[in-house]
């Protein structure tokens, strides 16, 4: 496992009466990559400026985050859209933040889609081509951050597009691979040691972990560790310094080997 790479991603800027953004600095010390709010589901202007600005400073490479337009329910509402309706939600929303990171003088490289337009898409294909397509489509130097073996990873393969498999920190998995649902009441890993232990295994087995004891093997280049989880700021840290103490290489999405 010495000298292989690996990178922690957070979801920020998600600003809401539901969630808060107090410690977005502080996880922006941490992470690698910023998957961040365009407004849709969180978030305004102020924060992707802010967002942007502080990933600047700490080397942090940035992607969107995009979502159903759903600031009541956090982008967590599932919503039946067309075709049409799925790819200008995801165009409008890269453009939105590649406008204000051009101001910043950065670039997005990353598209990582929110809550529940991602979870649609983990378990509907045509749904999952229809992202991939129109990702490619914005460009082919996108990388495209999905969750690890499922149908949007599919997808995603077979338009050939730079894809980063991401497992995560603070979530059960079920037997299928898909995430326990929230509605569950262990959905959630809220100590920041048994999520330590969950992600070291997963990344050093590259299989994913799930509730019932059962393995899946998998690929596994990105750890994403939830802002709005209250022990986030904690589990981070130590998520971070157990990589680093187990000789993995941590890198912003568009700095792994594999997209260089």
């Amino acid at each position: 496992m010495k000298g292989m790479e690996i990178n922690i991603n957070c979801d920020l800027g998600e600003k809401s009466e539901l969630h808060s953004i107090e410690n977005d600095p502080e996880l922006l010390k941490i992470v690698n990559s910023a998957s961040i709010a365009c407004g849709y589901h969180a978030g305004d202007e102020e924060t992707m400026h802010s967002t942007i600005k502080i990933s600047k400073q700490n080397g942090v490479s940035i992607g969107a985050h995009p979502s159903f337009k759903d600031l009541e329910n956090f982008g967590r509402r599932r919503i039946n859209l067309s075709e049409k309706e799925i790819i200008n939600l995801i165009i409008d929303q890269y453009n939105i933040l590649q406008n204000i990171a051009s101001q910043h003088e950065e670039r997005v490289s990353h598209i990582k889609p929110h809550g529940a337009l991602n979870n649609m898409a983990c378990e509907d294909i045509e749904l999952a081509e229809i992202l991939a397509k129109t990702i490619k489509s914005i460009s082919k130097d996108l990388i495209y951050l999905v969750p690890t073996g499922s149908k949007m990873e599919i997808a995603a393969k077979k338009f050939d597009m730079k894809i980063a498999c991401e497992i995560f920190a603070d979530r059960n998995y079920e037997d299928d691979g898909n995430l326990v649902s929230r509605s569950k009441k262990e959905a959630l890993i809220t100590n920041p040691e048994i999520a330590k232990k969950h992600v070291l295994e997963m990344v050093k087995n590259q299989a994913i972990n799930c509730l019932s004891g059962k393995k899946i093997p998998c690929e596994i280049d990105s750890v994403c560790i939830h802002g709005d989880n209250q022990n986030s700021l904690k589990t981070a840290k130590v998520i971070k310094q157990n990589l680093m103490n187990n000789d993995l290489m941590l890198k912003p999405l568009n700095k792994l080997g594999k997209f260089n």
